[in-house]
């Protein structure tokens, strides 16, 4: 069971946005996308999650062509957090990360105990009585991801789970970033596939096993952070010379600019 591109291109208004994509992601693994803006990654994603429809290619879910899953059933085993979700009316955080819950029918005591696991986890329980509009970026940010993770918190039968991510760390300060990759780090050990969006190439490193470098909807490496962050690839794709080291207190690849 997996989620996976399979030659994936699309075209939109004569741009091509993504050329001949193919990867697959397994549960238990991370994969983050790398590259510079408008290198196609908010597109990938979107295609991935089957938002949109590729022009060529295919993506499958769990075995069948995303196109082909009713959007409740995929929801069920998928939970997509986009960059900037927003949310305007004034419902507390348990009520918005209470939305998560929305495809299932466990019943509200069951929903109200993973709402709360899942603002522990994102260390956001106590704005559970706060009003979503009146909180921070980085609140809110914490509280769209609480929403995602109690959307997928449960096994689903035969089911590989997945995480969609873009940018989730950019609202946030130091320790919660450190707390978000900590995170997901934790959800592949419990068996989730996380794909994630990242800007910082040592954030990404830090957690990833293994990495996709995008240039102009192009891949351009594919592989563990090793084979990706080279400083050719880096000079290439980003036009800055680079350092690679590895991080002492890792071992994965440190990036030095």
């Amino acid at each position: 069971m997996s989620l996976a591109m399979e030659s994936v291109s699309l075209r939109l208004h004569g741009a091509q946005l993504l050329k001949d994509v193919s990867f697959a992601v397994q549960p238990g693994e991370v994969l983050t996308i790398l590259g510079p803006n408008g290198a196609g990654k908010s597109t990938l994603l979107r295609v991935l999650s089957g938002e949109w429809a590729p022009g060529a290619g295919e993506v499958t879910f769990n075995g069948r062509p995303i196109q082909q899953w009713h959007a409740a059933e995929r929801a069920r085993a998928m939970a997509v957090l986009p960059q900037g979700a927003t949310l305007d009316f004034p419902f507390t955080c348990e009520e918005v990360v209470m939305l998560g819950r929305t495809p299932h029918d466990t019943g509200l005591q069951r929903d109200t105990e993973i709402v709360s696991a899942a603002l522990t986890a994102v260390d956001g329980s106590h704005l559970r009585g706060r009003i979503y509009t009146q909180l921070s970026g980085g609140e809110k940010q914490r509280v769209q991801l609480a929403r995602v993770l109690a959307q997928i918190w449960e096994p689903v039968a035969d089911q590989a789970r997945i995480l969609i991510l873009d940018e989730p760390t950019a609202s946030f300060d130091l320790a919660h970033q450190q707390l978000t990759l900590d995170l997901v780090q934790q959800l592949a050990g419990q068996g989730f596939g996380v794909v994630m969006v990242l800007h910082d190439l040592n954030m990404a490193a830090r957690c990833a096993t293994r990495m996709l470098l995008l240039d102009c909807g192009r891949m351009v490496e594919h592989g563990t952070p090793l084979a990706v962050l080279t400083p050719d690839n880096i000079r290439r794709v980003f036009g800055v010379s680079a350092v690679v080291q590895t991080n002492p207190l890792t071992g994965n690849p440190l990036v030095i600019t």
